[in-house]
């Protein structure tokens, strides 16, 4: 169960936000903060007691325009912690997606908040938080043959298909496959899985994330932003990848 604080200034907002939280089961907790000064003396109180303590925070959902500080100088500043919590931004602004993921943001969620779209940031925040306790012992990272790759399921060493992966996101030393069934976690960096499959069709579209061309559904391009539609989920295009990704949809093969 994760515990959440939410941060806003305007107090429908943060009390929509609350609402949702609380709706979602593998919230356990959420509170509310309405400024940066506020929530950051939460989050001392959160770091003080420690990962398991009864003041903890496992994730911030974070609002970028904020009186004083704003939301991004806030999760810069948590970028210094030991161990801070996750951080979902939660804003009416398309603007700052780029800044945001590069201060490690786990979403980037528009308002106003749709139940389905803040439940997607929830299970993101609450697959991170759990990818960062002690994992089985890796699993090698040779391949048995070129076209699967073998994930660990409850113990059980399984081998998913490579056409079947849609995208590929960044977790640390390790990289979350993700395809229509399912997330998988694997002791691969990203960097690795980019060298590996670049002939399979995968390109980098973020410093988190490498995406199938064969799984792009849409290119959208909105207020000087660039993102993919793979399946249901829309991922941010950085812009030092944006040209090359444009570059190979236009040569792909129709159909």
């Amino acid at each position: 169960m994760l515990r959440a604080l939410a941060v806003d200034d305007e107090r429908p907002s943060l009390e929509e936000l609350l609402y949702l939280l609380h709706a979602d089961p593998r919230i356990g907790s959420a509170e509310g903060a309405g400024d940066a000064t506020e929530a950051l003396r939460r989050i001392n109180r959160a770091l003080e007691s420690g990962p398991g303590g009864p003041e903890a925070i496992d994730v911030v959902f974070l609002d970028i325009h904020l009186p004083g500080l704003d939301g991004l100088d806030l999760a810069r500043l948590l970028t210094g912690f030991a161990k801070p919590p996750l951080v979902v931004f939660v804003t009416a602004h398309e603007d700052f997606a780029v800044q945001a993921f590069d201060l490690k943001a786990v979403d980037y969620v528009l308002k106003p908040v749709r139940r389905e779209r803040l439940a997607e940031a929830v299970r993101r925040a609450a697959e991170l938080r759990d990818s960062a306790r002690p994992l089985p012992a890796p699993i090698p990272v040779h391949e048995p043959d070129p076209d699967h790759i073998p994930v660990e399921l409850g113990g059980v060493t399984r081998f998913v298909a490579v056409d079947d992966i849609t995208h590929v996101e960044a977790q640390g030393d390790y990289a979350r496959l993700h395809t229509e069934r399912g997330s998988h976690l694997v002791r691969i960096p990203l960097s690795t899985l980019e060298e590996r499959w670049r002939a399979r069709g995968f390109v980098r579209i973020h410093r988190r994330h490498l995406v199938a061309l064969r799984h792009i559904g849409e290119l959208r391009l909105d207020a000087g932003t660039v993102s993919v539609l793979v399946g249901a989920e829309e991922l941010q295009v950085s812009r030092r990848h944006a040209r090359e990704l444009r570059d190979l949809l236009m040569r792909r093969p129709a159909g």
